[in-house]
C-alpha cells in the first residue's frame, strides 16, 4: 500500500506510474476543491477530518456511482493546528451511518489518528491509548459494523507504540524514503 498525503505527488507519481500493482491510500488533509483529483484513485481515504468533507465525498460518490473507502480522523494531539473530529462528532456520524440513514456511498472503515509532535514516548503513548480506547468503545457499540476495523496510528518514529496500541495500519514513508526534501 502506498500513502500520498500531498495530492500534487499523488497525481504525479499516478502520471508516471509509480503505484503500478499497489492500492493507493491518502493520507493527508484533503481539501474540498481536491476531491475530484483523488477519490477515482485513492483506495481509501485515512483523513476524513470534517463532517462537511464526509459529506462531500458521499454527495461525489454518489454522483459518481461509487462507494468511497474513508477512516474518521480523530482530533488526537495536543496541538490546534491539526485537523480532525472530536469523539462527539465520531459517535454522532456513526450513528447515522450505522441505522442507515445517511453515508450511504462511503464506507467506513474505523479511525485515523495522530499523536501529538513530541519526543516524549510518554505523551505519544498516552493519545495512542486514548484512541485505542475509543475505538474499543466504539466497536462495542457499533457490533452491527463488521467493516469498521481499521486503526491508523503511528508513523516512522513510533510505529512501534503503535503497533502496542492496536494499529493496523502505520505510517512509515520516511523509514523508507528519508526525511521530505523541501
Amino acid at each position: 500500500i502506498c500513502g500520498e498525503n500531498r495530492v500534487q505527488e499523488m497525481t504525479a507519481h499516478l502520471a508516471d506510474d509509480a503505484y503500478a500493482g499497489a492500492k493507493l491510500h491518502f493520507i493527508g488533509h484533503l481539501q474540498t476543491n481536491k476531491l475530484k483529483l483523488v477519490l477515482p484513485y485513492a483506495s481509501l481515504v485515512e483523513s476524513v477530518d470534517s463532517r462537511h468533507l464526509l459529506d462531500l465525498i458521499d454527495n461525489w460518490a454518489s454522483v459518481n456511482s461509487r462507494t468511497v473507502n474513508v477512516l474518521l480522523e480523530l482530533h488526537l494531539g495536543a496541538e490546534l493546528t491539526k485537523g480532525g473530529l472530536t469523539e462527539q462528532e465520531i459517535e454522532s456520524i456513526l450513528d447515522e451511518y450505522a441505522s442507515g440513514s445517511s453515508y450511504r456511498h462511503v464506507r467506513i472503515h474505523g479511525l485515523m489518528g495522530m499523536a501529538t509532535n513530541t519526543d516524549d514516548e510518554t505523551v505519544v503513548e498516552s493519545d495512542f491509548a486514548r484512541i485505542q480506547s475509543f475505538k474499543q468503545r466504539l466497536d462495542a457499540r457499533y457490533p452491527q459494523l463488521p467493516d469498521f476495523t481499521e486503526l491508523s496510528i503511528g508513523m516512522s518514529h513510533d510505529w512501534p507504540l503503535a503497533i502496542r496500541h492496536g494499529a493496523t495500519i502505520v505510517r512509515i514513508g520516511t523509514s523508507i524514503f528519508g526525511p521530505r526534501q523541501y
